[in-house]
Parts: structure tokens; C-alpha cells; sequence
């Protein structure tokens, strides 16, 4: 392995953050991987991923002894959390879940209306709310995939 003489480069300038000093992160949940070498660099990326209510936090960087000891050995990957939910506990927690509409009628009639001088029928409700949770069910097991406990819209293929 390399030597190394610092703990991460800056996402934004790709300048070098030294061992033991101070860096920013982000505040938002899913963008926290990323580190900044200074609030300039941070409030760099804020209109690029348009972040509503972001700031940045100060962190200090490991000691290199301290990084050193915390790398996988042998170049492996490190764990990432899987949840696994067997049939049975899906089943029981599904029969839980109301099936209510999730469909704001008067705005999709309204748009059917405007779009195709249709009308909607109530079935279509049911229908759509039942594709809508299928979609939110793939798109929670993707995010449960990743480690994550946010439903992002990536995960909605």
C-alpha cells in the first residue's frame, strides 16, 4: 500500500485535508460521504445539489495512526448493513398498512380533464394507489439495499 500523507482531498478544490485537521461536511443525510477543506469549498456544491436547509459542519480529521488502524485489511470492502425481512414478517407487517387512497382525486381528474376532456373513473384511484405503493415497496428495498434509511429518487426506477 501507499504511503499516506493525508486523510481525504476536498470534494470541491481536490486540495489535500491533512491528518488532524479541521474539514466540513455536509449537513444534509445523503451527502455526507463528501468532506470540504474550508465553507467556501462546501457552499460550492449547495446550488449544484440544491439543498434547501443545509449548513456546513466542522469535523476534525483522525490522527493517522488512528485512520491507519480503522482500514480493512487485505484491501477489503468494508461491511455495509443489509436488512433482511423474511416472507412471513413482510406479510404480518403489510396486513398492518391501511390501503387507503393515495391519490389526490380532484387534481388527477382535473388534469385527465385538461389534458383529454375525459372523465375519471373510481376505479382508477384503487389502481394508481396500487401502483404507487408498489413502486414506493421497490423503491424502499433499493435504499434498504444501499444501507440507507431515506428513500431517495434514485431509488425509483
Amino acid at each position: 500500500m501507499e504511503e499516506l500523507n493525508y486523510f481525504r482531498k476536498c470534494s470541491a478544490c481536490k486540495n489535500e485535508i491533512n491528518f488532524g485537521a479541521i474539514y466540513q461536511k455536509c449537513s444534509v443525510s445523503s451527502c455526507r460521504k463528501n468532506v470540504y477543506c474550508s465553507v467556501t469549498c462546501w457552499d460550492v456544491h449547495v446550488p449544484v445539489l440544491n439543498h434547501k436547509s443545509a449548513w456546513a459542519e466542522e469535523e476534525r480529521a483522525p490522527s493517522k495512526q488512528s485512520f491507519l488502524n480503522n482500514l480493512p485489511l487485505n484491501n477489503e470492502k468494508p461491511r455495509r448493513r443489509i436488512i433482511v425481512v423474511n416472507k412471513t414478517q413482510e406479510n404480518s407487517v403489510n396486513s398492518n398498512i391501511p390501503k387507503d387512497i393515495l391519490i389526490v382525486a380532484s387534481k388527477l381528474k382535473a388534469y385527465i380533464k385538461n389534458r383529454s376532456d375525459m372523465n375519471v373513473s373510481a376505479n382508477v384511484l384503487e389502481r394508481l394507489s396500487d401502483i404507487v405503493r408498489n413502486e414506493c415497496n421497490n423503491a424502499i428495498e433499493q435504499a434498504q439495499s444501499e444501507g440507507r434509511k431515506t428513500v431517495m429518487d434514485r431509488d425509483f426506477k
